[in-house]
């Protein structure tokens, strides 16, 4: 039989025996379909296979076609392997990946990702309801973004800048800051060039270097006072000295984040001005990433840094409409500054993307226009305000010591007193890293709050400075912040 099947792939087909598409191997996925159809079924379906005494036996004999079919059927093609680039061939495995999926298994809260689990306000939400409706906000917009928000975008930051901006110059929209960021480096670094960072940083910021070509180079911020008590995040202070000894001839660009994530830090004018005479001295471009610029508490003011003297010349302040409205998901992003600075980042930002979608941006345009006269930007604040002390309210109560934030809505944690039972199994990934990633994981999988391990935003020769800390962001709902609290509780008899 099995001669008669060859003779039948190899008879009056032009194409070889192995292809796939020769019509015996059609016939026999027909009468393997047959096989596990229920016995009643009718032959009818087989009058147009081609009539032998192998196909009216392999028909009547479905089971054993099968085993001719996989003893005879071609070879299956080895998957496609393309070399991946090196700008992405280093990448680990994201601490997201990790914690993400987690906490959705084990239903844990979440309060280790940054996204809001509220709704924006309504009259942005609105704004963006309307907008769809409208064709002219369903098409391209300029790449520098749509006039309407930067028009909106000047006639709010003008005051704050102490300068009146020009929208159609010094105000590019970028899909999202991180985009913006990206373009910026894009439009600036060259090969082996240095970006000096301090750390713990944004942990895009590294992916957005090196794939332009750039060397990251860090800085850590220190926490100056006791932590083995509540200290204000304005004690983590970055030691100049030690900066500028991270400077050399290729430095090319230093990223400040203010107010700070994950610290909640607010940088001072003094602070400030020490790093603005750095980057004049060495030349350096400064990227300002100010995403959380109306999110700070009192009685702190936020200070920015383009706004000093003679430092409007060599930065571009980052923004962002997620934090701004929550809305993280809309991406929507913009830069501020000189003509001659945002030009090139304008340049590599028309070829990322080319423009940001048209009825987002209308609608965070509108958020500016109403803003003010809602008084949204004080009530918000008031309401971060109140989350902020509900969930240091269970810190306190569990004696775990706290980074007060000053900006942003993230609380650093003290974990060193909690005692993981030592002989608790963890994934073989987790051995691999710091501490503070099994302390995290325990906590999502035991106690059921999932919080973020902040050695992620470190470099690995500085990791052991965080990985007795845990990052909780608090901007979610009471509910959940209550949540929250109640099964944090569960860690008293883990503190020693």
């Amino acid at each position: 039989m099995a001669a008669e099947l060859f003779s039948l792939l190899s008879s009056s087909h032009s194409r070889p025996a192995q292809s796939i598409r020769h019509p015996t191997w059609t016939m026999f996925a027909r009468i393997l379909k047959h096989a596990s159809a229920p016995r009643s079924a009718s032959f009818s379906s087989f009058a147009s296979l081609p009539s032998s005494p192998l196909s009216t036996q392999l028909i009547r004999q479905p089971s054993r076609a099968a085993r001719l079919f996989s003893t005879h059927a071609p070879a299956m093609t080895a998957p496609v392997t393309i070399a991946r680039s090196e700008r992405v061939a280093h990448f680990e495995q994201d601490v997201w990946s990790i914690f993400t999926p987690l906490a959705m298994e084990c239903q844990a809260v979440n309060l280790g990702q940054g996204f809001m689990n509220f709704s924006p306000p309504d009259f942005v939400v609105e704004a963006a309801r309307e907008a769809v409706l409208r064709n002219e906000c369903n098409q391209y917009s300029h790449p520098k973004g749509r006039p309407r928000l930067r028009n909106a975008l000047a006639k709010s930051y003008s005051p704050l800048f102490n300068r009146q901006l020009d929208p159609e110059n010094e105000i590019v929209v970028t899909a999202g800051a991180n985009e913006g960021i990206f373009s910026i480096f894009a439009g600036y670094l060259n090969q082996g060039d240095e970006v000096i960072l301090m750390e713990p940083f944004f942990d895009q910021y590294i992916s957005n270097i090196t794939m332009n070509g750039g060397v990251p180079v860090y800085c850590p911020i220190r926490p100056k006072g006791d932590i083995s008590k509540d200290m204000s995040a304005s004690e983590w202070k970055v030691d100049i000295k030690e900066l500028e000894s991270k400077i050399t001839p290729r430095s090319k660009i230093l990223v400040l984040n203010t107010p700070h994530n994950p610290i909640g830090k607010v940088f001072s004018q003094e602070e400030l001005e020490e790093i603005g005479v750095l980057a004049t001295k060495h030349n350096l471009l400064i990227i300002s990433d100010e995403v959380y610029d109306r999110l700070y508490f009192d009685p702190k003011s936020h200070q920015r840094i383009a706004t000093l003297k003679g430092l409007w010349d060599r930065t571009i302040t980052v923004g962002s409409g997620g934090k701004t409205f929550g809305t993280t998901g809309w991406r929507i992003g913009w830069l501020i500054g000189p003509k001659t600075l945002v030009e090139p980042a304008l340049a590599a930002h028309t070829r990322v993307v080319f423009c940001v979608n048209s009825p987002l941006q209308e609608a965070v345009a509108v958020g500016f226009e109403q803003a003010d006269e809602r008084g949204f930007f004080g009530s918000q604040v008031h309401a971060y305000e109140a989350k902020r002390e509900k969930l240091l309210s269970v810190f306190r109560e569990l004696g775990l010591p706290c980074t007060i934030p000053e900006g942003s809505y993230f609380i650093l944690v003290n974990t060193d007193g909690i005692q993981v039972p030592k002989d608790y199994t963890f994934p073989e990934l987790l051995h691999k890293r710091p501490k503070d990633f099994r302390t995290c994981y325990w906590m999502t999988k035991e106690i059921g709050v999932c919080a973020i391990p902040p050695t992620e935003f470190y470099s690995k020769p500085n990791q052991a400075l965080a990985e007795n800390f845990a990052r909780f962001a608090f901007c979610k709902t009471d509910e959940t912040l209550d949540a929250a609290v109640e099964r944090l509780l569960k860690l008293k008899p883990y503190i020693k």
